[in-house]
């Protein structure tokens, strides 16, 4: 089965950023866990498509007695998610708006339950001892990316689970990342750690002349073949099975992506990685780095949805560090564009062999 979140043809690039409204329902542990129950309870679907409900019918139809219900109800409205029209129960504007991004939220409220016992229990042991907290955490199981390298029902399982995160998120995240740069141009892409190959479909989707090789461990492009493959896309995007770092790689594009991968590994690997990617990369072609940069608080609260991306704190870099590489490389102009989302983004292009580099935005 293919994963959630396929796309909504001709989403318009300007509106690429409308999906952070969901974050205003998940800023607190509460908001969150009662959000999450009025969804896994059902009550949410007997409020959609503007309808309004007598919460009598209401209280039946989600198995709840009055008090179970007034506590959910005044919950919710606290956090603007439902309000009560001439007795009855509907959505708020702002919330249905939300809703349209029903997969993200789920995702979002999943994955910060997820990972709250390392947050909750380990944050001491991840300021002061971060070798320990890596050894010991939760979220470094599920993103264990080198526990699946090949096929089996475990490893498969394993692997599904982050996949659906990391698709869910990506789906949204390529949509901005395209309205800052004009991929119109490319013919060959190829993306290095491309997961279930949500980007690709999405780079795909809006442009059909680009064709795209998805490059990832075994296990993850069995999943990304049966995720894109009930897509008209999928002919024109490809999985190639193998370790970035270890296996040849294929050559003879002109725009190479990572898109939140190169964060994961440490230095002395990205600049092995970005070497691979420059010998298979045409003269003149493109490297393009879509990624999260540090996260900087600065006096404003971090919200309940951000924790996950607060356990990796360490793991956000400077573009710098891929500029250097780059520049080492030959590749020149380089070019570095931030991006304002949830948490900062950086948007790094690179041209192989000195030629005038395309301009970053539209």
């Amino acid at each position: 089965m293919p994963l959630d979140g396929s796309d909504r043809p001709g989403s318009d690039p300007s509106q690429a950023t409308d999906y952070l409204c969901v974050d205003a329902f998940i800023t607190t542990l509460v908001d969150a866990r009662v959000l999450a129950s009025a969804l896994e309870l059902g009550l949410i679907d007997h409020l959609t498509e503007g309808r309004c409900a007598d919460p009598v019918l209401l209280a039946a139809a989600c198995g709840l007695d009055a008090a179970g219900l007034t506590l959910l109800l005044e919950l919710l409205q606290a956090n603007q998610v439902v309000r009560h029209v001439n007795g009855k129960v509907a959505l708020t504007r702002g919330f249905a708006r939300a809703l349209r991004y029903r997969d993200l939220l789920e995702t979002k409220l999943a994955l910060a339950a997820m990972v709250l016992p390392d947050f909750a229990e380990r944050f001491s042991v991840l300021l002061n001892r971060p070798d320990r907290f890596q050894q010991s955490a939760r979220v470094f199981d599920l993103f264990a990316y080198d526990s699946s390298p090949h096929f089996g029902p475990e490893a498969l399982a394993h692997a599904r689970r982050w996949v659906r995160f990391t698709t869910c998120l990506t789906k949204y995240e390529a949509r901005v990342c395209m309205a800052h740069h004009d991929f119109s141009a490319y013919g060959q892409m190829m993306d290095i750690g491309g997961n279930s190959g949500e980007f690709a479909l999405q780079v795909c989707r809006r442009h059909p002349k680009i064709r795209a090789t998805v490059v990832d461990l075994p296990v993850v492009c069995d999943i990304g073949r049966q995720h894109v493959g009930i897509h008209p896309e999928a002919s024109r995007i490809q999985f190639v099975a193998g370790s970035a770092f270890a296996d040849d790689l294929p050559s003879g594009f002109d725009l190479i992506v990572f898109k939140s991968m190169l964060h994961d590994w440490p230095e002395a690997a990205v600049g092995h990685v970005l070497a691979k990617a420059a010998q298979s990369l045409n003269d003149g072609g493109t490297v393009l780095i879509f990624e999260r940069g540090p996260l900087r608080p600065q006096g404003k609260p971090i919200p309940y949805a951000m924790i996950a991306f607060l356990l990796f704190f360490r793991s956000f870099r400077q573009p710098a560090v891929y500029e250097k590489v780059l520049q080492d490389l030959g590749f020149d102009p380089i070019q570095v564009q931030w991006i304002d989302l949830e948490m900062p983004f950086f948007l790094l292009v690179a041209r192989k062999g000195g030629k005038p580099c395309r301009p970053a935005g539209r």
